[in-house]
């Protein structure tokens, strides 16, 4: 039987109400620079390399063992359906951008394969149910059952918002209304160890218009925190099942499932006008930016449980920052400017893409980091091209993991990037990240919002924004100013504007060819850390603009272990690609007995000397090389 929906051609998250819209599909589309390139490399080597390695080591193949009904050894751990499915969101979201036949009909044969292992009532995973495997719903802690089925939610939804519909949205309608019977009213009162279900049903009863996905979401959220996991030794603040999710005042745990819950529980909370959770998750976002977060943009100190530390617990060196982290982050931020329309929300946005995001991939997408530290104490080893590495942890990106989440996550993510780049609202279009992109859109009762924009970000600030159509009618031109920004202009059809705040406006009926140019000063600069970090209390680091700076072993030709800042130094700006810092080197004796005492008896200082820095992303792109971000002052 095919189902048959309506629905708009939308990106990822099309809340019912809020302060700001997203755009359809469609009506944002790049044009070149940074994202373009990215997605173009997504669209030609990450997809292709996903699906490469999970057919060879057996994931998609669990998929045809399953449909045989007979009994087989499932390949990989409980949830590597999940890896299929984010696969298959990329490549919806991806088909929908740039249309391919080819990957059509790759996408098509995937989906064939994961439909035929569904069962009759809906079920769908293939490492639980059969008479030979674990009971269905038997390991709510570990299992990844509805974690795994949320992911195949949200691909469908990918699909149904760039095709209309199709195999894939059966199989998860389906599924879903499983779903509702087995753990709504009346049903087994649960929570699966790992959060995703909620922000994925929330996104599926929005889509096609079944509020009964929402409210299940919603008792997901609510069951939450009420104990109905079982202990283990990391405490229940590990599946954030220790405080119901309106009473907590940050984010805790394991970082993945605290930032998809909190996901999940603003989409539930703009859905059913519940303004006390919102509020509740706008505080958790507050305190977890202000105490919890690197200066990437990552969150997740703790490499033992994934898991966020206790406030200003930040050790560079033992930074987990794990790249599905990032992503989570940027989920939950995308929701939160959604509803509220503040710009900090965009800010943050910004910092983690380019630096605790787009650090994962290898510059030709064929190799990716899990977890991102910011201070690389060995130079490491590289991964063997044809074998799969467990984490990557003290090693350069490696091609494919045990647990493989982060590279379809960034898959994914790359093929739908632009939908968070811009919003409208009932009187006009608002533009939060830059690079090069043409939009062409509607606000109001009928304006018409058409626009190119032009700029090198990340490397450039100067972004000119030209319309290129006559609006018809009064259109308010927003304009993100960067919280890092200093000495921001703008110039509005030959004409400077003042500019003061987190934006600027710009409301005019709009000519074609008028001109808007916001001018960013992007230059080098020094960031110190709070000191109650203690682990890089008396250190400094180098931004410019929304990219963080590292120093790298193999580009600077020094030993990291050995820099020294002088104090009072300023980094020289000669662009992008060339910003240097003047650092000393020190050396030091070896210890004679514990490395502890009055001080060394000798100390040599070497310099100062002018190294080249690098952005963050790009570390380790040069083979094996010590790093970090954080530089000590002496």
């Amino acid at each position: 039987m095919t189902i048959t929906h309506t629905t708009v051609a939308a990106g990822p998250v099309v809340p019912s109400t809020g302060a700001l819209r997203p755009l359809p599909l469609g009506d944002l589309r790049l044009t070149g620079g940074y994202w373009a390139d990215w997605q173009q490399r997504n669209a030609d080597t990450v997809i292709r390399h996903c699906e490469t390695w999970m057919e060879r080591i057996g994931w998609t193949g669990n998929f045809d063992a399953a449909a045989t009904g007979q009994p087989f050894d499932h390949a990989g751990i409980e949830f590597v359906d999940s890896e299929v499915y984010k696969l298959l969101e990329a490549m919806a979201w991806q088909l929908g951008a740039q249309p391919d036949d080819d990957l059509a009909e790759r996408y098509d044969r995937l989906v064939e394969r994961v439909a035929g292992a569904q069962d009759a009532d809906g079920y769908l995973h293939t490492a639980f149910g059969r008479p030979w495997q674990r009971p269905r719903w038997s390991d709510m802690e570990w299992g990844h059952e509805l974690y795994s089925m949320g992911h195949l939610l949200q691909a469908a939804v990918a699909r149904l918002r760039t095709a209309g519909g199709g195999q894939l949205v059966d199989v998860a309608v389906r599924l879903a209304d499983h779903l509702v019977d087995v753990f709504g009213t009346g049903g087994r009162e649960a929570v699966c160890g790992h959060p995703e279900i909620e922000p994925a049903l929330v996104e599926l009863g929005r889509a096609t218009g079944d509020h009964r996905y929402v409210e299940l979401a919603r008792t997901f959220v609510e069951r939450r925190g009420h104990g109905l996991l079982a202990p283990i030794e990391y405490g229940q603040e590990y599946f954030q099942d220790d405080v119901p999710v309106r009473d907590a005042e940050v984010l805790r745990g394991h970082a993945v499932r605290a930032l998809y819950l909190a996901a999940g529980a603003v989409d539930v909370a703009v859905e059913t006008g519940d303004a006390e959770l919102l509020r509740a998750v706008e505080t958790q976002w507050a305190n977890t930016v202000a105490k919890r977060t690197y200066l990437t943009g990552a969150m997740g100190a703790h490499h033992q449980d994934e898991a966020f530390g206790a406030d200003f617990e930040l050790p560079p060196d033992r930074e987990y920052g794990e790249t599905c982290a990032a992503i989570a982050s940027n989920m939950l931020s995308w929701r939160l400017l959604l509803e509220t329309g503040e710009s900090k929300y965009a800010d943050l946005i910004e910092r983690t893409l380019y630096n605790a995001v787009m650090v994962a991939p290898r510059e030709d997408g064929r190799a990716f980091f899990y977890a991102n530290t910011m201070h690389q104490r060995v130079a490491g080893t590289v991964p063997p091209e044809d074998e799969v590495s467990r984490r990557a942890l003290s090693s350069l990106r490696a091609p494919w993991f045990e647990v493989s989440c982060c590279p379809t996550n960034l898959s994914r993510t790359l093929a739908s990037v632009q939908t968070v780049f811009a919003t409208v609202s009932d009187d006009g279009l608002q533009l939060h990240q830059y690079g090069d992109y043409e939009v062409d859109t509607v606000v109001g009762d009928g304006a018409r919002a058409a626009f190119s924009v032009r700029s090198g970000w990340p490397h450039a600030g100067r972004v000119e924004v030209v319309a290129t159509a006559d609006s018809g009618g009064p259109v308010a031109l927003r304009l993100r100013v960067p919280s890092w920004a200093s000495g921001t202009t703008l110039d509005v059809v030959d004409q400077a504007v003042p500019v003061g705040g987190d934006t600027v406006t710009v409301r005019r009926v709009f000519t074609a060819g008028d001109r808007i140019v916001l001018d960013v000063p992007v230059q080098a600069r020094v960031t110190v850390p709070d000191p109650r970090i203690d682990a890089v209390r008396g250190t400094v680091a180098i931004e410019r603009g929304p990219l963080v700076y590292a120093i790298e072993s193999l580009e600077a030709g020094v030993d990291v272990r050995d820099v020294v800042v002088p104090a009072g130094v300023e980094p020289a700006d000669h662009g992008a690609d060339d910003v240097r810092l003047p650092v000393r080197t020190r050396s030091l004796p070896e210890p004679d007995g514990l490395p502890y005492g009055a001080g060394p008896d000798t100390l040599s200082v070497d310099g100062p000397r002018e190294v080249r820095l690098v952005p963050y992303a790009t570390w380790g792109n040069r083979g094996p090389s010590t790093m970090r971000v954080f530089l000590p002052v002496g």
